[in-house]
């Protein structure tokens, strides 16, 4: 039986070498849950032993049901019915259940909505382990993101409203907030947010090039102020899919086939506020997107694990010169090439994910907790700033390496193996046709550049 999180060594070196314990306390509260909740963990220890359970029934689901299922979810895509409805491919109808029946729909929200309250090391780690199975299916796996959105910044009836379903893998979401004529430049948004003489409001307009735009809660960047351009006129606002959303097309693309992405018209749609009028992209989506930034950076460390496989047990039985591949100097660098960047970006997208579970914990502790002592109090806040500083550099630096090296990865998969690497009997020319989309999503690669750049030499 194959299991995709014990047969990665490099995995189980980090997983055991890594401050997991710390993450956990923090993510824990101080395991303060313990009392009130009977799957939360009592100790870092506990914790821990949870987090390797979940991984290795996840690398075991990975390993003998999604991914010999990968191929036929590329080749039959999504289709767009007459009623406006999406009818996915099954093999992801049937990977989104056994998730749910797994219970890791829910992986990093709290104990009280259902959810594991995992850190996002283990998420990422997740994340990378369903990616080398089929990267499509963690578009929409890896979109527990807007439930967290939800989580931090929306009001207490609509969490209770949407958060208990996205635990129990009853629900998936969409972030619907590129138009056509705002894809980087999101505060060119133009999708119109409106209330009525009773306080309701209402969303019209168009949004493409939406992930998941299907899923039955929609996370919308709108203008909320008509006459305010640029982002502070911008809100973000929640709503569910009916006769007045619209799913107009499916874009036909190059690779994820089995993650629809979607052209929607909202016709006057009924929606809830999140948070605060005019904090939609500045304060939440900017969120959003970061942690969206760390799922790409796994989401390509799965694929180039993927690909590299592929390639390393080919090298190590196909002959020629009567010698296995391998041994040729030329073969043997780009398999060395390959699995120090795989490794180097791992260990960068792991030391990411650590950060930010202390950035966010930290924050939520001064918020919620702070220390009464005042030099501890002043300590507490030193280390939160240093936390957020290195988050904001090390987030765009994961997504740009590990997307980079993934394409890189897979295209020198494809020339191990010659022409049988450009053929559809291996798996190779999926993988390089799903990792070239990772340069694009969620900011494009000359853009985290710049972010980089910002922190870098701040």
């Amino acid at each position: 039986m194959a299991n995709f999180y014990r047969d990665n060594n490099d995995i189980q070196f980090l997983f055991s070498h890594i401050d997991l314990g710390k993450s956990a306390e923090v993510c824990e509260e101080g395991f303060k849950f313990a009392s009130e909740f009977e799957c939360a963990p009592a100790n870092g220890k506990e914790a821990i032993k949870n987090y390797d359970m979940v991984l290795d029934s996840l690398g075991q689901l990975c390993g003998d049901f999604i991914a010999p299922r990968a191929e036929d979810v590329d080749r039959q895509g999504n289709i767009l019915n007459e009623d406006g409805s999406v009818t996915r491919a099954e093999g992801i109808m049937g990977a989104i259940e056994k998730l749910g029946q797994a219970e890791v729909m829910g992986f990093t929200l709290p104990h009280r909505f259902g959810g594991l309250n995992f850190p996002n090391i283990v998420y990422s780690i997740a994340i990378e382990i369903l990616s080398r199975a089929d990267a499509a299916l963690m578009n929409i796996f890896g979109l527990q993101g807007i439930a967290e959105t939800i989580n931090a910044f929306a009001s207490e009836e609509i969490k209770q409203k949407y958060l208990p379903d996205f635990s129990a893998g009853k629900v998936t979401g969409a972030m619907v907030l590129t138009e056509p004529d705002a894809g980087s430049d999101l505060q060119a948004v133009k999708l119109r947010a409106f209330e009525d003489e009773g306080g309701n409001w209402f969303l019209h307009g168009v949004k493409r090039f939406i992930t998941n735009g299907c899923g039955e809660v929609l996370l919308v960047l709108a203008r909320s102020e008509p006459d305010r351009s640029g982002g502070l006129g911008l809100s973000l606002f929640v709503c569910e899919p009916g006769s007045t959303v619209h799913i107009r097309r499916l874009e036909d693309k190059l690779g994820i086939h089995g993650s629809p992405t979607c052209e929607i018209f909202f016709d006057n749609t009924p929606c809830e506020i999140i948070g605060e009028r005019q904090r939609g992209l500045v304060t939440y989506v900017m969120s959003l997107m970061n942690g969206a930034r760390i799922g790409i950076a796994a989401q390509s460390m799965g694929i180039a694990e993927a690909a590299f496989r592929v390639a390393r047990d080919y090298a190590s039985t196909r002959k020629q010169f009567a010698v296995a591949i391998e041994k040729l100097p030329a073969v043997r660098d780009m398999l060395i090439d390959m699995k120090i960047s795989i490794e180097a970006g791992r260990a960068l997208l792991y030391e990411t994910s650590r950060v930010v579970d202390m950035e966010l914990g930290y924050a939520r502790q001064l918020e919620t907790n702070p220390p009464e002592d005042k030099a501890q109090a002043k300590q507490l806040k030193k280390e939160s700033r240093k936390c957020k500083r290195y988050a904001a550099m090390l987030t765009p630096m994961s997504k740009y390496y590990c997307s980079e090296m993934c394409n890189s990865v897979a295209y020198d998969s494809i020339q191990v193996l010659g022409g049988s690497g450009y053929m559809r009997d291996y798996p190779l020319e999926q993988k390089m046709r799903d990792a070239r989309l990772f340069q694009i999503v969620e900011g494009t690669n000359h853009v985290q550049r710049i972010v980089i750049a910002r922190g870098l030499l701040a």
